[in-house]
This record gives C-alpha cells, sequence and structure tokens, in this order.
C-alpha cells in the first residue's frame, strides 16, 4: 500500500492569518504610542484583531489540516512578538512594572527555545493550562490597554496570568524532560 501524504502549501490561510498577526505587530506599537484617547482605543483594537487571528489560524489548520512546518514555526513567533511588543511597551509606559513584563516574557522565551530544541524528538502539545495562560495574558494586557479600568482589577487579572504563565512554565519542562527521557530510552542510551 502507497503512503499517500498530502502535501499542504505555506500559503494557506492560516499561516496567512500568522503572518497578519505579526505585521500588525509594528502597527500596535506605533498606536500605543501615540497621544490621546483614540490612539489607544486604535490600538485596543489592532491588538484584538491579532488576538483573534492566533484562535482563528489554528483553528482553520486543525479542522482543514494546513498545518505546516512554517505554521509550527511562525505561529509561537507571531504570538510572542504580539504579547511581548504589548508587555514591554505598557512598561516603557510606565503602567506596568518591568518585573511583570521579565517573568511572562523570561517565561515565553524561554520555552519558545525549548520548544525549539525538541521539534526534532517530537511535538509537547498545548496543554489546557497554556490555554488559559494565554486567556489571562490577553485578559490582562486588554484591561491595562483600557484607559478606565481601575489599577485593582488589572492587578488581579495580571496576577492570575503570572501565576498561570509560571506554572505552566514548569509543567512544560517537567513534562520536555520526560519526553527527552523517553527518548534516550528508545535509542538506547
Amino acid at each position: 500500500m502507497k503512503d499517500e501524504r498530502r502535501v499542504v502549501s505555506p500559503w494557506n490561510i492560516a499561516n496567512i492569518l500568522t503572518v497578519l498577526r505579526l505585521a500588525l505587530v509594528p502597527f500596535f506599537v506605533v498606536c500605543l504610542f501615540l497621544p490621546g484617547a483614540g490612539w489607544r482605543v486604535t490600538a485596543l483594537a489592532v491588538f484584538a484583531v491579532a488576538s483573534l487571528t492566533d484562535h482563528l489560524d489554528g483553528e482553520l489548520a486543525r479542522r482543514y489540516g494546513l498545518i505546516t512546518d512554517f505554521g509550527k514555526i511562525a505561529d509561537p513567533i507571531a504570538d510572542k512578538a504580539l504579547t511581548g511588543a504589548a508587555l514591554v511597551c505598557l512598561s516603557i509606559l510606565g503602567e506596568l512594572p518591568w518585573w511583570v513584563t521579565g517573568v511572562i516574557l523570561g517565561r515565553e522565551l524561554g520555552i519558545t527555545a525549548l520548544r525549539f530544541v525538541l521539534l526534532r524528538h517530537a511535538v509537547i502539545p498545548a496543554s489546557y493550562g497554556g490555554k488559559v495562560k494565554t486567556v489571562l495574558q490577553i485578559a490582562a494586557i486588554v484591561l491595562y490597554l483600557l484607559p478606565w479600568i481601575p489599577d485593582m482589577v488589572r492587578w488581579v487579572v495580571m496576577g492570575a496570568a503570572l501565576i498561570v504563565t509560571v506554572a505552566t512554565g514548569v509543567d512544560y519542562v517537567i513534562r520536555a524532560v520526560r519526553l527527552r527521557k523517553v527518548a534516550r530510552q528508545a535509542r538506547g542510551e
């Protein structure tokens, strides 16, 4: 029996949405630094659209079999670029402490690097906790982008995002160590 694998073009709707999300990051940053409530709302709208493409591209890729090597690499980069830009900009503006940005970006960059190292062995699927982390980070950023939200509300959601971010990072490292151990045993090392 012949092994027929469907070749998926990297030029598909899921990857185009990923590239769009990446392209929206500089526009979001510019809008965030321009003075006035109108630009702040525009920055929020750009962030919201970009965040929605994150969910949509993954859904389309899974549903229609549009998963590509490009998408596996570009999607996490686009995600980190969007949330990272938002966190760094909010810290530059003095609205979010730098230590919060450092903890979240440290975790995100560390896990992304670990993912790339593990790609040749296997892919660790996103956990439910990882999805909760993403939703909490986006929600917290949205609350910081809205000018009239009380600081206490922002801090509660950002605090939850920080806790889940660190916990899921630890969980991912544990799963990666186990996967590496299984891979070594399979090779007889």
